[in-house]
């Protein structure tokens, strides 16, 4: 008994601790373009992510979980290979350490500051205990190539999303005359668009076992009505709040006329820069009177274009922008707490799917091949994830936030609503996908960056990024060989925990 008792506590306490680096890591990605935009305090952050990360992992977590306690490999398997009083004790030993290994990678990589992928951890620290004990075949590959599959889909996907819904508020409320007025306008129907995504996601697909216990049918005609309906009010209730919030913000007495868009005279510049190239093209490759006149006309359009750029540099901080941009503050707090929600549901799969095969297979001395996800375990993932954005998600919130491209209310809300929708979705497929809130993130903030040019991005801090993604699938896996081979030599070869 003292064996079990000490693997139970390492199966806790590990638990926890992969669920703290989570925290400090990944949900520093999913609030960090709030925080970094200035629309949210670190401290509202927390308390928002305290409330929709339980909200996500209760309603959605443990459908995710099972991928990945079970999706990379098949633990009857060990049953085969090992003596039946070892087996159980194998699968354990090999838990604790894919979650010694992820923990301990993501302690690192949020000591340096750099947003890795917790679900790269853990799925890649889960196959390196699989290929170790089962040999090479004994990983199911075509699992794992589907969840990697997600890795590379999920930022493409949010990037797209993301410049779709920038550009789009660029064109209907930034590159209006009355940015203030349009803004006003568009924001009550951006917050019904959000409230109808999230209550139809989470309601059909998210309560999904709920329904089963209640016997009732997602497929019943009747039943999607009644989702649909709900989404519909809530949003409808979302529209009118919004509404009426927004009442409160008078426009500029000034006259719309006479009033400086910054963002306009971007667009402006823009414009002339590309009739600057073709200008150069024409000059450069013609003769007589069309060089003449091409020449003349670049300097009239030279001079154009200093003057658009002389307007951005001395009305960046126009009254207009700022109130805008008060007004997407509003709206990104409801996309952060969608993202919370979406981050809940995916990732703290992460630390309870590993915990929740290890617990059982000590606890009742056997590898079974269905079992359930405990509330206190998503209860002990959700609480550690909390106190880790609280104690050390600063540090990859800079990163996110601030060194990929300048954000702003407006530019987090386009990244936080695409990345939202991405994990969201994917969380709640019937197959239980985990992907990567990291790289749905940072994909999103990307497109946003790509919306205003590829010149807003920084790519230094992207190719940084992008490195720390490729190491931190084999720095799980070596990590996780090391800690079984331990682990394995004091519980099992030892004949420990077997004779206990």
């Amino acid at each position: 008994m003292g064996a079990e008792f000490i693997l139970i506590g390492l199966i806790l306490v590990c638990g926890f601790y992969v669920a703290w680096n989570i925290g400090a890591n990944d949900v520093a990605n999913a609030m960090g373009t709030s925080v970094g935009s200035g629309a949210l305090t670190l401290r509202r952050a927390v308390i928002l992510a305290a409330i929709f990360e339980f909200a996500g992992a209760y309603i959605v977590g443990s459908n995710v979980a099972k991928t990945v306690r079970k999706g990379i490999f098949d633990p009857l398997e060990i049953s085969n290979m090992y003596p039946p009083n070892e087996a159980p004790f194998i699968l354990a030993c090999g838990m604790i350490a894919a979650l010694l290994a992820a923990g301990t990678w993501l302690l690192i990589a949020t000591y340096m500051s750099w947003p890795v992928s917790t679900t790269h951890s853990i799925v890649g620290a889960v196959v390196g205990f699989g290929a170790l004990a089962l040999g090479f075949d004994g990983v199911l590959w075509d699992k794992v190539g589907l969840i990697s599959a997600g890795w590379i889909v999920s930022p493409l996907i949010s990037a797209v999303v993301a410049y779709v819904v920038f550009g789009i508020l660029l064109k209907t409320v930034f590159y209006q005359r009355d940015p203030v007025a349009a803004a006003r306008r568009v924001a009550p129907k951006l917050v019904f668009i959000l409230m109808f995504v999230m209550t139809g996601l989470t309601s059909y697909k998210g309560l999904k076992p709920l329904w089963k216990k209640w016997e009732m049918n997602p497929e019943d005609p009747r039943f999607v009505l009644v989702v649909v309906t709900v989404a519909v009010v809530l949003g409808i209730i979302g529209f009118f709040v919004t509404k009426l919030s927004l009442s409160r913000t008078q426009p500029s007495p000034s006259d719309s006329k006479s009033k400086k868009n910054p963002a306009l005279d971007a667009d402006v510049s823009r414009s002339l820069a590309k009739t600057i190239k073709h200008l150069q093209r024409v000059r450069n490759n013609s003769t007589d009177e069309i060089q003449d006149r091409a020449r003349q006309l670049l300097i009239d359009v030279e001079s154009l274009q200093d003057k658009a750029l002389d307007n951005i540099t001395t009305n960046t901080d126009s009254d207009e922008l700022r109130q805008v941009e008060k007004i997407f503050s509003v709206l990104q707090i409801f996309t952060a707490c969608l993202v919370a929600f979406a981050h809940g549901s995916n990732d703290v799969a992460n630390a309870i799917g590993p915990l929740a095969a290890a617990y059982q297979a000590v606890s009742e001395k056997a590898i079974i091949a269905e079992s359930t996800t405990a509330p206190w375990m998503l209860l002990l993932g959700g609480v550690g994830i909390v106190i880790g954005l609280a104690t050390w998600g600063w540090k990859v919130i800079k990163t996110v936030g601030e060194k990929i491209t300048e954000l702003t209310p407006s530019r987090g809300f386009s990244a936080e609503f695409a990345a939202a929708i991405t994990i969201l979705g994917a969380s709640v497929l019937p197959i239980g996908l985990p992907i990567s809130t990291t790289h749905t993130l940072v994909g999103a903030v990307l497109g946003v960056g790509l919306a205003r040019g590829i010149n807003a991005l920084n790519l230094k801090t992207m190719r940084n990024i992008v490195a720390g993604w490729a190491i931190t699938i084999p720095a799980g896996a070596i990590l996780c060989m090391i800690f079984y081979f331990i682990l394995k030599l004091i519980f099992v070869d030892s004949g420990w925990a077997v004779g206990g």
